[in-house]
């Protein structure tokens, strides 16, 4: 599991959420009726506990998806690609502004 910026859940208490669900979801006659019950008893909301579980079976393997650490790369990536277009925008400012002056000198 990602451990996001700023949570509202301690990882353990996610993590034991998370845990139950799957520890105990053959008793319940579908897992967003685990979820809900879980959910219920944790005192978080049903959708919170479900997008971790989702996580956690990606992170696993059990379902497509792009797992924890594959996400955050993406953003990093994605961060790293809109930095360098805003440094190609500034260079290419500063090439036509110097190529301009260069223009405009004149010549012996």
């Amino acid at each position: 599991m990602s451990g996001s910026t700023r949570t509202r859940y301690p990882r353990e208490v996610r993590e034991r959420a998370v845990r139950l669900v799957l520890d105990h979801q053959g008793e319940y006659p579908t897992q967003w009726a685990a979820i809900s019950s879980i959910a219920d008893k944790s005192g978080m909301t049903r959708e919170t506990l479900r997008r971790w579980v989702r996580e956690t079976e990606v992170d696993a393997g059990h379902r497509p998806g792009l797992s924890s650490e594959e996400r955050s790369r993406v953003k990093e990536l994605e961060r790293e690609v809109r930095e360098l277009r805003r440094a190609n925008e500034i260079l290419k400012a500063a090439a036509a502004f110097f190529g301009a002056e260069l223009d405009r000198q004149p010549r012996r």
